[in-house]
């Protein structure tokens, strides 16, 4: 199989099993966004692009409200680790994203 089940992704988060690097957790806190936001974009979010070629683990960005703002999440998943690794978490600008949010400008 190539990539993987939004299920899975969102299965791996239920049981625990969530990798957050250093990186994502330092960007967090300096974009003021919680953990919990970021996983609930996972859970409740929608995927608008997927990255199947991704090394090591296959990857998607997510798109979600929380609390009135979008965010996008960028996560991975290990199937033999069944766990879900958070790549990054941000705020998505106008300046590069339409008024949905999830197109690219041109």
């Amino acid at each position: 199989m190539v990539g993987f089940e939004l299920a899975d992704l969102r299965k791996a988060i239920a049981d625990e099993n969530i990798i957050w690097q250093k990186h994502v957790l330092v960007r967090l806190a300096e974009r003021h966004i919680l953990q919990n936001e970021a996983l609930d974009v996972i859970l409740a979010g929608e995927v608008i692009r997927r990255y199947d070629d991704d090394k090591p683990f296959p990857s998607v960005l997510m798109m979600g409200w929380v609390a009135e703002r979008p965010l996008h999440v960028i996560a991975a998943y290990g199937e033999a680790e069944t766990t879900v690794f958070i790549i990054t978490v941000y705020e998505p600008s106008l300046d590069f994203f339409e008024l949905d949010y999830k197109t690219k400008r041109k």
